[in-house]
């Protein structure tokens, strides 16, 4: 059966609960649902359930295909003046010896190195310090630019800016048009983790709130940039706050069709102040991927991070309504493995990428950061490689 039969079958299903026969036919006819038929689908719906419905919109969408990219990552710095709960990765500014704080220069060397790699983005995020102020970035964004012109700068979330925007004196939309005009391109979606204040005041309570992470997006939405989003789950969060985070980038990509692609972020305990709060299961993952393609109706990607959640489970989701798993690794980010991901030196060639995908009857795309097709990899046939290193440089979050 393909996926319209499927849900036909299980629409048919005389002992599904009324609630959820009712989800599954807003799905079949592309209707939007409810904030309580969301956390409904939480607390009530199977996993087998969400696939069904989950992967015929992912299907209707993109059919088999699965996208990926090359770029590589710059973090500046993992020494921050926020005090995140959950993260595993940032030291303090009176930790800083445990940490690293790059300059301009020393940036501007990571780009070189990738002068000869088919590379189509610079993935840039990191810490907060004082002097990687707004003349820091408007410095590397012009010298990156004027160095590699068609090289895209996917830099920095609404927490950095936040702080860079209120430090200069800046609106959020003088800032962001301002860095626009250095060579700023779009910008990733971190610093979301979960919007309600009940959640983030225990989290991340000094970092930027849920109002002003979302008008930094909106004004880059209004100046033409693409975004992306996340959600942390999994960690003292309950199901509704999911749906709250999420109802929010819906309501805010209803006004401005800026987002591109949402990516649920899993919470990894290792080595950081929540360490005591129990990860969720790979099936509560795959769940909470599902319901995400199922809410965000006017989003067209959903992403997953194969380095995160392991190889494995990035190739189940995609039958839970995932379309990107991210890309080929070289470790040049350290944000979730040393949070304790299944990937400590994450590194797949393309070739391993596109088996990974193909192995699952999906088929690999590689894009550019505004889903343009740069290869199809359908039908390629790889010579060769086992004795030549081909690795290229992706993120794993915040993209």
């Amino acid at each position: 059966m393909d996926a319209k039969e499927k849900l036909n079958f299980l629409i048919s299903n005389p002992l599904l609960d009324s609630e959820l026969r009712n989800v599954a036919n807003k799905v079949l006819q592309e209707e939007r649902i409810t904030f309580d038929e969301g956390v409904y689908l939480y607390e009530k719906a199977e996993l087998g359930y969400l696939g069904v419905l989950a992967n015929f919109i992912r299907e209707k969408r993109h059919g088999d295909i699965t996208f990926f990219n090359r770029n590589f990552h710059i973090e500046p710095t993992n020494v921050c003046v926020y005090d995140c709960k959950f993260c595993s990765y940032s030291r303090m500014i009176k930790e800083r010896a445990e940490g690293w704080e790059m300059d301009v220069e020393g940036m501007m060397d990571i780009v070189k190195k990738y002068d000869d790699e088919a590379v189509t983005e610079v993935h840039i995020t990191g810490g907060v310090v004082p002097k990687q102020n707004l003349d820091f970035y408007a410095e590397f964004f012009k010298k990156c630019k004027a160095h590699r012109p068609e090289l895209h700068i996917k830099g920095l979330t609404p927490v950095e800016y936040y702080y860079i925007f209120k430090k200069a004196k800046l609106s959020h939309y003088d800032g962001m048009k301002y860095l626009q005009s250095c060579g700023l391109d779009s910008m990733p979606g971190g610093g979301a983790e979960i919007f309600h204040p009940e959640i983030r005041e225990q989290i991340a309570h000094d970092k930027c709130t849920a109002e002003q992470w979302l008008d930094i997006h909106e004004q880059a939405h209004k100046l033409g940039m693409h975004t992306n989003a996340t959600m942390l789950y999994g960690h003292i969060e309950q199901f509704w706050h999911r749906v709250d985070h999420m109802e929010r980038l819906r309501q805010l990509q209803d006004k401005t069709g800026g987002f591109q692609t949402f990516i649920p972020l899993k919470f990894r305990n290792k080595e950081n102040q929540m360490s005591h709060v129990s990860e969720v299961s790979v099936i509560e993952d795959l769940r909470n991927y599902a319901i995400a393609r199922i809410y965000l109706d006017n989003f067209d990607h959903i992403k997953a991070y194969w380095a995160m959640i392991s190889r494995d489970t990035a190739q189940m989701s995609l039958a839970f309504g995932v379309d990107d798993i991210d890309g080929t690794l070289d470790d040049t980010t350290k944000i979730y493995s040393m949070a304790g991901a299944e990937e400590q030196n994450p590194g797949m060639s393309t070739q391993q990428l596109v088996e990974l995908i193909r192995k699952v009857g999906r088929h690999p795309i590689e894009r550019d950061t505004l889903y343009h097709v740069v290869t199809d990899y359908k039908d390629v046939v790889f010579e060769d490689d086992s004795k030549k290193k081909n690795y290229y440089a992706l993120p794993v979050v915040n993209n």
